[in-house]
């Protein structure tokens, strides 16, 4: 039996820099969302003040998301053999879940003032609307390199913002020059529907890792091949591979050899085994050798 655990220390240091980035974008959040609910009611604008009951659920989803991302780098223990990894995809579940709400509730706000235009103050906000982008896109810039679906899916809570704001900014300045107070709803439910195709996407991954479907950057019909190449393979059988979080995978495989095959021979193909899988972003391998096709426990089991 063989189990790889090596991984390397600037992987940990990026890990480590996701969670200050997690916790600098919830606090510019919640800052900022106090700031807009001023700013809504200096300006009558309801989208404005319906931005910032939006932006406070994304408060809520960046701390649970700051909360996790730290309890996820908590070591392996009894209860959980592989770690708490897989507490940072918990969170990117809720934070899509509240995403998704969110930009539904957006486009309910918006729909009724197609209707019924309300009058605003342009100039306020377009000095909100800078702001906004400035903020968020700070946020979102930091985040931009994070790897883990967790992450990804705060940084959609920051783009989603940044696009609102530059929808703000647009219909502010047209509306300083123009009556047409229409044009900040029409905004609203065109970028609350970009949106909601974004967040599906991440949705339908989120839950493929969540159902331990196999990673979509590891070709395992690819790897059992090129093992089965190398000298001394008989046949493989019994591949799994599948994801903690989206960014460390766990593979193990049944490697068959002929019955009289030498300790110093096995003990060489593990390690170009282990070679062939150094490149694919696998935090735990598992690759179980067995002597001739009777050797396989779970063969038997299967039978019985």
């Amino acid at each position: 039996m063989s189990h790889d655990h090596s991984r390397s220390g600037a992987h940990a240091h990026a890990h480590h820099h996701g969670g200050d980035n997690i916790k600098l974008a919830f606090f510019l959040n919640l800052g900022f969302a106090i700031l807009e609910i001023i700013g809504g009611l200096w300006t009558n604008s309801l989208a404005i003040l319906s931005d910032a009951l939006h932006d406070f659920g994304d408060s809520m989803s960046l701390g649970l998301a700051w909360y996790l991302e730290r309890y996820s780098k908590k070591s392996e223990d009894a209860k959980f053999t592989y770690g708490y990894r897989r507490f940072s995809l918990l969170g990117a579940l809720i934070n899509t879940v509240i995403l998704l709400a969110g930009s539904l509730y957006m486009i309910s706000e918006a729909v009724p003032r197609l209707l019924n235009p309300e009058e605003t103050n342009a100039q306020g906000m377009l000095l909100l609307a800078i702001v906004g982008i400035v903020v968020n896109g700070f946020g979102a810039l930091r985040l931009r390199d994070e790897n883990s679906m967790h992450a990804r899916v705060v940084a959609w809570h920051l783009i989603e913002d940044v696009l609102g704001w530059a929808a703000v900014l647009v219909a502010s300045i047209v509306m300083m020059f123009t009556h047409l107070p229409i044009l900040d709803p029409i905004l609203s439910i065109l970028i609350s529907i970009y949106i909601l195709y974004n967040v599906a996407r991440n949705l339908r991954k989120t839950v493929a890792l969540f159902l331990q479907a196999v990673p979509e950057e590891l070709d395992t019909h690819g790897i059992q091949k090129a093992v089965e190449a190398l000298p001394g393979v008989q046949a493989t059988h019994h591949m799994h591979a599948w994801s903690l979080e989206g960014e460390n995978h766990v593979l193990t495989m049944h490697v068959m050899v002929a019955e009289d095959t030498p300790r110093q021979e096995v003990m060489a193909l593990r390690e170009r085994i282990r070679s062939l899988l150094h490149d694919q972003h696998l935090l735990h391998t598992t690759i179980e050798i067995e002597y001739g096709p009777d050797d396989c426990m779970l063969a038997e089991a299967h039978a019985h």
